[in-house]
């Protein structure tokens, strides 16, 4: 029998809402599921991608995951993982350096086996790209056989990857896919497979309202009856509250009525959202936020959904305006050093002084690299060239609206981001069919 916790989109270092405490607040649910496998004695601990929500962590975040990870290793539980589109790099993956500190295994097209399961793993590969995979799997002699994959795979929402296809075409016979990108929870079996996400271990984007956790999935060759098979058990997550109000307004209603709705809910340290609706009076979002986090909310963020009169009808939102930059962007299809110009523009941790150096160096670096020089072909308008998890296509509807988020209901009105540099299944990939971000070195 082997036993292991199946997590992933744990998005260490997303400061939602521009927030502190949310950014540790993700590191801390990757934490928790750690913390839960040396408790429970699992074999290992299989992350199905985006463990970071930036393909450029900040060097706490990085510390902080190279301490959980080390007291992971220190019980002598193996961290398997694959690589997701939110940290793509050209030179190398984080997983890639934690490897080499002997903290992960990067799952590959060999199998690595735990107890009687051998784990192979896909990294996200982007839609244009899978026409040139063949699924080729090295054999195994293991009782069991799982894949970790990272993208959105049928039967679930936004799908864009053919499950049936991929076990039809493997040469491996998959008893379970245990997969990442979309962070709504979900199982459904597949040609006799079991494929399932664990969903995301906090809550990326507003759409996220069930609460988080991960899975744990046992592989028992000695189940009672005697029949093989694979249980898959959803384990919750003590995570940061949030609260959605509805505030459905009536003629002659307005503030008072929103705060009288803001009232009636617990908002002690938790996250606030006001969704505003009706036919009531003008509210003010800004009154309403400052009202709620004066009741104990750590962060409160007004959406008026209400149509207003103008020479076109428009839903106002008044919640961060970082989500319609990042509906833009996406939608552009901006090339892999535009975006790396753009992320340098806005990004909160590279000073005002710095900015015009820091897209100076970027730029000089892609052109002297030669092979690196298709990092200027534009990408597919609509997340092609950046981040498009489920959690991000799902936080679309919502995002732009409610929320600071991909990934990906990330997912996520995420960030653009780049995408995976290899498919998993082994095959070499040269620089000029790599995403065109910078190394670890050069970060670094």
């Amino acid at each position: 029998m082997t036993r292991v916790i199946h997590t992933g989109d744990t998005h260490v270092g997303y400061a939602q809402y521009h927030s502190p405490v949310r950014r540790q607040d993700f590191l801390d649910a990757f934490a928790a599921v750690i913390d839960d496998a040396i408790d429970g004695e699992v074999d290992a601990v299989v992350h199905a991608g985006d463990l970071f929500h930036d393909r450029r962590p900040e060097l706490d975040d990085l510390m902080g995951t190279i301490s959980v990870l080390r007291r992971l290793d220190d019980a002598g539980i193996p961290f398997l993982a694959v690589v997701g589109n939110h940290e793509s790099t050209r030179g190398g993956q984080w997983l890639d350096l934690f490897e080499r500190l002997g903290l992960a295994t990067r799952l590959d097209d060999e199998p690595t086996v735990v107890g009687d399961t051998s784990f192979y793993g896909l990294d996200h590969v982007p839609v244009s790209r899978r026409d040139d995979l063949d699924y080729a799997f090295a054999e195994h002699d293991a009782e069991y056989a799982a894949l970790v994959a990272h993208g959105l795979f049928e039967p679930f929402g936004y799908a864009d990857w053919d499950t049936e296809e991929v076990l039809a075409e493997s040469d491996v016979a998959f008893d379970a896919m245990l997969l990442g990108d979309n962070h709504t929870p979900d199982s459904a079996e597949v040609a006799g497979t079991w494929v399932t996400y664990p969903g995301s271990t906090e809550r990326a984007s507003a759409s996220e309202r069930e609460g988080r956790g991960y899975n744990l999935v046992t592989f028992d060759a000695d189940a009672a009856g005697g029949d093989d098979r694979v249980e898959i058990r959803r384990r919750a997550l003590d995570t940061r509250p949030f609260v959605f109000v509805e505030a459905d307004l009536r003629e002659g209603e307005g503030a008072a009525r929103v705060r009288e709705a803001v009232r009636q809910h617990d908002l002690d340290d938790a996250v606030v959202l006001v969704d505003v609706t009706g036919e009531g009076d003008p509210v003010t979002p800004a009154a309403i936020e400052e009202f709620a986090t004066d009741q104990g909310a750590l962060i409160a963020r007004v959406t008026d959904r209400r149509e207003v009169e103008t020479d076109a009808e428009v839903d106002v939102s008044f919640a961060d305006p970082e989500d319609a930059v990042r509906e833009r962007v996406e939608e552009m299809g901006l090339s892999e050093a535009a975006l790396d110009v753009e992320e340098a523009v806005r990004a909160d941790t590279i000073p005002d002084t710095n900015v015009r150096e820091t897209v100076k160096r970027r730029i000089e670096e892609r052109v002297d690299d030669l092979d690196d020089l298709g990092a200027f072909d534009p990408g597919e308008a609509g997340g092609a060239a950046g981040g498009d998890d489920a959690g991000d296509r799902e936080a679309e509807e919502t995002e732009s609206e409610a929320d600071d988020d991909s990934e990906s209901g990330g997912a996520d009105d995420e960030v653009a981001d780049g995408e995976a540099t290899g498919d998993g299944t082994g095959d070499e990939t040269t620089d000029d069919e790599t995403d065109g971000q910078v190394s670890m070195e050069d970060y670094l």
